[in-house]
């Protein structure tokens, strides 16, 4: 496991992302368990699983320990919870958050928009905005997407069973998603990835929730409704969501371009 050597800046953000340098010669961007965010390093840790394994473009992610001793040497860090676990996403250099950039002339990898978007649907994500990707020069006039942040998955950084157990049913209001479905040609892509997440193994959501550590204080039954929640969503809800996703937002930015 890789270790903490340097710490470099606190980030924006309400989730109190820190910025450290590991041994191997990257920096990672941290979280750690907070009060009154209990379920955010929960989110990030099965969001980022399942998004892997859906081939999304989500940074290199692990779980990490930082030693008290290390934390306890700058202010920052030394008020911080102390669990054996943190949540730690590569980040990324030499990239802009959707605010700083007013023009998107193409994205590199927009195969993979119609997969984020059923994912946030999926995740019940309603924080998919233009701080949570960032978009990377990748040729001329062309930009790579990546998704990060995804501390509020179900709705909440602090859900509680009830409220997972009732996640909302409606379309998102994310303006993020419309400029990502400008750069979908074909509604078809929306239901290969709907087979894609309707076919991931249960087994491989019931292992990825049962790694959460457990000083994470996710409950047995809040795991199990994690699972089961996942499961109802894909199931019963995502392709009605998904529908109404191409007839309000998809077809009418299309039907302007025609």
């Amino acid at each position: 496991m890789i270790k903490p050597i340097a710490y470099k800046k606190t980030l924006e953000g309400k989730s109190n992302a820190h910025l450290i340098t590991f041994n191997d010669g990257r920096d990672y961007v941290v979280k750690y368990f907070q009060s009154g965010f209990e379920k955010t390093l929960a989110n990030e840790w099965v969001s980022y699983c399942l998004a892997r394994y859906l081939g999304l473009p989500i940074p290199f992610a692990q779980l990490v320990e930082i030693p008290k001793e290390f934390s306890s040497q700058y202010p920052e860090l030394s008020q911080m919870t102390q669990t054996q676990y943190q949540f730690a996403s590569l980040y990324v250099p030499d990239c802009f958050d959707g605010h700083q950039v007013t023009e998107v002339p193409t994205i590199s990898n927009k195969e993979k928009l119609a997969g984020v978007i059923l994912f946030d649907y999926w995740m019940c994500n309603r924080d998919r905005t233009r701080k949570n990707i960032i978009l990377c020069d990748d040729k001329p006039n062309s930009y790579r997407l990546w998704i990060i942040d995804h501390a509020e998955v179900f709705a909440s950084y602090n859900w509680t069973l009830q409220e997972i157990e009732a996640l909302p049913i409606t379309i998102l209001k994310s303006a993020t998603h419309q400029m990502m479905a400008c750069f979908i040609k074909n509604e078809e892509e929306f239901n290969e990835e709907l087979d894609i997440i309707q076919t991931l193994p249960i087994h491989l959501i019931e292992e990825i929730v049962a790694l959460i550590p457990e000083d994470w204080q996710v409950t047995s039954e809040e795991r199990k409704a994690i699972v089961s929640t996942l499961h109802t969503r894909r199931k019963r809800i995502l392709k009605k969501l998904m529908e109404r996703f191409i007839k309000r937002v998809y077809r009418p930015i299309h039907e302007q371009d025609e």
